[in-house]
């Protein structure tokens, strides 16, 4: 092995235990299912469970402040800061837990499809689930590692003491930007292996002038290339892997003056409610051996997994390598791109199905980053939730918001790229009372903009929210287009929409100067 992993204090002379170094994808799944980890449906995909933890850890996140970290980081985006001295003793602590844990699998990746603006990730797990999801969501190691590459240690049945680290719980995702290491303690979610190094390269792209994008990106057959952002639940990765395009990613991309690349070497779906008859692509990706379904119902007898029941959680996941979809750009990158589409699962019911944004209304709606809860989904949750998360992955941006945005911008005048603000949520009335865009809806809009047949097409403002909307898109009935027009008390919706609009501004305030700097951006009622 690599004279890296015994510096690092890794003991690789371990007895009747082994370290497996960059295993196969069947070797990975025969061991996770030979350990108990997990067990294979019916249709061959490893279905592993992930405890209490079913997706990130938000509040466990922490950053070791340095001198060189103090400034740049964004702090206030519930980021805990830990001393270089406390993270060196929970290296220490993760090391010789990790030297007594048995096999250890390692995986020697990277991510992000340039030659130039990648990283390469290391991770050393007890896990071999874990190992095979970084073969899935991390790409092959282009080229060999040196010191600007990131090492993960993960130890998901490490429990801390928050006493010892001042943790605020026995979960931590720790990152050292310094040192190039992130530390995964206390959770078997496996989004936190792949969400640690995508923060690292946001991060670490802005200084290249390169602006990172939480978002899915396919292209055409003529080459166009659509990005696609949204928070979970607003169609993001459905859209971006629609019939008759190439996938480029779905979910983390960065945009340069070449063009744009793909993080990724997999994909990472949410499987609740996924059916064969509305997102084909991912359900024969998800439904084959190598894919690993996480925290999905299986039948005890059959091995059967049925993607409507969320007893043991919503956020099921499936994981599975890119070249498990049909429909793929191979190289991961695409040109400049013509349209960019910002999605939201608006659950008040009244925010437009499509507009056109003007470059400062892209920059104001960007940070604003909004879709809304759904009654129902959390406890105490009773009507639909503004929620809003800046940049549409706050979680995962480590810089402040307007260094991202200002970076839009930039592209925006430069290559003249459309925006477009396209609500996947409801119409007619909030969640409850009216009804969800149908997805052919959805996708009919999309495809028309595409396919560059609203160029010509009339618009009108929208009074409340100062948007431009189409007077008509081909296919889609008119009164879709006008939200107003699909509830039947008018003056209900005025007030729903103004108290909406109201609250995008409460949000922005946050953000001081970039709030006024973008005001012509905003909603008219304040």
């Amino acid at each position: 092995m690599d004279n890296f992993y015994k510096e690092l204090g890794i003991n690789t002379e371990r007895g009747e235990h082994k370290i497996y170094l960059d295993s196969s994808r069947s070797f990975l799944v025969a061991e996770a299912v030979r350990k108990g980890y997990g067990r294979l449906t019916s249709d061959g995909a490893l279905s592993v469970l992930t405890g209490k933890h079913t997706g990130r850890s938000a509040n466990d996140r922490y950053i070791v402040k340095t001198e060189t970290t103090a400034g740049p980081v964004w702090w206030e985006n519930n980021l805990l800061p830990m001393t270089s001295e406390t993270f060196a003793a929970l290296k220490t602590k993760v090391i010789n837990y990790l030297n007594q844990a048995g096999d250890l699998y390692i995986t020697e990746r990277s991510v992000g499809a340039h030659q130039k603006h990648n990283i390469g990730a290391r991770l050393i797990t007890s896990h071999p689930q874990h190992a095979l999801f970084s073969k899935h969501l991390f790409r092959e190691k282009s080229r060999e590692f040196n010191d600007t590459d990131y090492t993960i240690l993960h130890a998901p049945e490490l429990k801390l003491d928050p006493s010892e680290f001042g943790t605020k719980t026995e979960t931590a995702v720790v990152t050292c930007l310094d040192t190039n290491t992130t530390i995964i303690c206390g959770t078997l979610y496996a989004g936190e292996i792949k969400k640690s190094m995508f923060a690292a390269m946001n991060y670490r792209l802005p200084e290249e002038n390169i602006l990172p994008m939480h978002s899915g990106a396919s292209r055409l057959e003529n080459e166009d290339v659509s990005v696609f952002f949204g928070l979970s639940g607003t169609g993001k990765t459905t859209l971006s892997t629609d019939e008759g395009t190439y996938l480029i990613g779905d979910d983390e991309h960065g945009l340069s003056d070449e063009g744009i690349f793909n993080f990724e070497g997999g994909c990472y779906a949410k499987t609740y409610k996924l059916s064969k008859a509305t997102e084909p692509e991912i359900w024969d990706a998800s439904n084959r051996f190598g894919a690993m379904l996480e925290n999905v119902v299986l039948d005890e007898q059959t091995g059967k997994v049925d993607f409507d029941d969320k007893s043991i959680a919503e956020n099921g996941r499936s994981s599975y390598p890119l070249s498990f979809i049909k429909e793929l750009e191979t190289s991961s990158k695409g040109k400049i791109p013509k349209d960019i589409f910002f999605l939201c699962a608006d659950a008040f019911g009244v925010l437009p199905p499509v507009s056109k944004l003007t470059k400062e209304q892209a920059m104001f709606y960007f940070v604003l980053g909004y879709t809304a809860k759904l009654a129902g989904t959390e406890i105490g949750v009773k009507e639909p939730q503004a929620t809003f998360s800046p940049l549409f992955g706050a979680p995962f941006m480590l810089r402040h918001p307007s260094v991202y945005a200002e970076l839009l911008g930039q592209y925006l005048d430069k290559y003249d790229i459309k925006v477009w603000l396209i609500n996947t949520g409801w119409t007619g009335g909030a969640y409850g009372e009216g009804q969800r865009f149908p997805l052919k809806v959805t996708r009919k809009i999309i495809r028309s903009i595409q396919a560059n047949k609203l160029d010509d097409v009339a618009f009108e403002n929208d009074p409340i929210f100062n948007l431009s909307i189409p007077c008509a898109v081909e296919d889609v009935p008119g009164e879709l287009l006008k939200p107003q027009q699909t509830w039947q008390d008018s003056s209900a919706y005025s007030e729903k929409a103004k108290e909406l609009a109201s609250s995008f501004h409460k949000q922005m305030e946050n953000f001081g100067d970039f709030y006024q700097k973008n005001l012509s951006g905003a909603p008219t009622h304040k």
